[in-house]
């Protein structure tokens, strides 16, 4: 047997045939160095319609205030909140690949984890607007910092969920803008060196002198890794700050200590669909069928799976401390969830959270690209229901029967939101313009170990049981990348 690290039972993460580190290089770099195709303008065009329809909105709100949206005397949080809590969970799935993955040397995370990364800047970003938004007076944003003032030292209220967001969301976008950048710098090297004239100026300024020499990609390393330990925690304390907005308070549906661990698994969920959705498009637009491959968005539709089934078990476990307690506040704010004005909230979150996820269960269904890209938007669009019932259905009917409103949405709500998702594809479609979307560096690391042509030289030198050939031979079907021709020649 050759002394290699990688199983020939596993499937290749770089598929393909002839693929040299030149061709890695090429082919990653077409968005970004060749002027963008149709499919791109299409979408480009989409979504900075959407994202002008942000700035409207928003512009909107900070003129007339918070009264422009839905709000009434009793739901006094709606979509802003919903909306917020959303967006930091879909970041959340750049974080874990990025930090988690790469502790735990899963290479598998090489494809995905650029676009991963870039999706949680610029969802932080989408987030941090909400923040600011539904202040009522966005000029004193400042005010939830410790910052000195004109009336001398400014101390944040600490009991304020609005500080803790604060606190939380510039936490997570600075470190992870940080992990992000940092990763980028030898792909960001590679542009430079390929480019001519201003653009060449405006990539060496981005590179920070990066050379390429064994002391560089040594504190390449031990930087990506120091980050990847600092970045770690944050997938955990993040989500579960946010979830103590609600935890904390004394309202039934919201005060419960099942929150923290059932917001962070419902952050994983969310932000892997979102990858999956934004990856299977980007894979088929910019051709990256031999990088982004089967084993990869299998891979993701089973991280999915996994934390829709947590996401279920925590549901029913609300439901049952919520009979359990013996408190008929508690009891009565479920059963209006459930069979309640909401009612249709509350079941669209239960069918895409918790019954379309174990659809993936089926192999066929795990591996179907269609079927796979469906299913994460019907997962993001569950999530956002899950947010808009723990948050509405939980405030419309208090303890004084007087008071029970049922929240409508105005335009601006849904302006802002749609808004904040144009603005979001607006900021991502740039960045596949501009920077590499798969981490070129990362990837040829994968050429000599778990790429289709290394896998298949070791089966024609002989390194490998007949047994192990034949189960290769027979898996190779489900490598959408991989033609008929190969199969056969690896037959004879």
């Amino acid at each position: 047997m050759s002394s290699h690290n990688e199983s020939i039972l596993r499937e290749p993460l770089v598929t393909g045939k002839n693929i040299t580190y030149a061709k890695v290089t090429n082919d990653i770099l077409v968005p970004v160095e060749n002027k963008p195709n149709a499919a791109w303008w299409i979408g480009f065009t989409v979504a900075a319609l959407g994202a002008l329809l942000w700035v409207f909105s928003v512009s909107y709100t900070f003129w007339t205030g918070i009264g422009a949206w839905g709000l009434n005397k009793t739901v006094g949080w709606a979509w802003d909140i919903t909306d917020f809590v959303w967006w930091v969970g879909i970041g959340h799935a750049g974080t874990l690949i990025s930090a988690v993955l790469l502790i735990f040397k899963q290479n598998w995370r090489n494809s995905i984890n650029r676009s991963a990364e870039a999706m949680t800047i610029f969802a932080v970003i989408c987030a941090a607007t909400y923040v600011v938004a539904h202040m009522g007076r966005p000029w004193l944003a400042y005010w939830i910092f410790p910052l000195p003032n004109q009336f001398g030292s400014l101390w944040v209220n600490f009991n304020s969920p609005l500080v803790w967001d604060a606190f939380a969301i510039s936490t997570y976008f600075t470190v992870s803008l940080v992990f992000w950048y940092t990763g980028l710098l030898p792909d960001i090297a590679t542009v430079r060196d390929r480019a001519t004239g201003l653009r060449r100026r405006i990539y060496s300024i981005m590179s920070f002198g990066w050379t390429g020499n064994v002391k560089t990609w040594q504190r390449f390393e031990i930087v990506s890794l120091i980050l990847a330990g600092i970045s770690t925690p944050l997938v955990l304390s993040v989500h579960t700050i946010v979830s103590m907005d609600f935890a904390t308070s004394v309202i039934p549906g919201w005060h419960t200590t099942i929150f923290p661990p059932y917001f962070v698994a419902g952050a994983i969920f969310s932000g892997f669909a979102m990858v999956q959705t934004l990856l299977l498009i980007t894979r088929k637009v910019m051709n990256f069928e031999n990088y982004i491959t089967m084993f990869h968005i299998e891979s993701m539709n089973k991280i999915i799976m996994t934390t829709g089934s947590i996401v279920g078990v925590a549901y029913l476990t609300e439901l049952f401390i919520a009979w359990y307690s013996g408190s008929e506040y508690e009891m009565y704010a479920f059963a209006n969830r459930v069979a309640g004005p909401y009612w249709w909230a509350y079941w669209s979150m239960m069918t895409c959270n918790v019954i379309s996820p174990q659809l993936f269960w089926f192999k066929k269904i795990r591996t179907s690209i269609p079927i796979s890209w469906v299913l994460s938007i019907v997962v993001n669009i569950g999530m956002w229901f899950e947010r808009f019932v723990i948050i509405v259905t939980s405030l419309h009917r208090d303890y004084l029967p007087s008071s029970w409103a049922m929240f409508y949405p105005t335009w601006t709500d849904v302006g802002v939101f749609v808004g904040s998702v144009g603005l979001f594809f607006t900021l991502f479609l740039l960045f596949l313009r501009v920077l590499p979307g798969i981490a070129i560096a990362e990837v040829k690391l994968l050429l000599h170990s778990a790429s289709h042509q290394q896998k298949l030289k070791l089966v024609k030198e002989g390194h490998l049981k007949p047994e192990q050939v034949e189960f290769y031979k027979e898996s190779l079907d489900k490598y959408d990348s991989i033609s008929e021709e190969e199969i056969k020649e690896l037959a004879k």
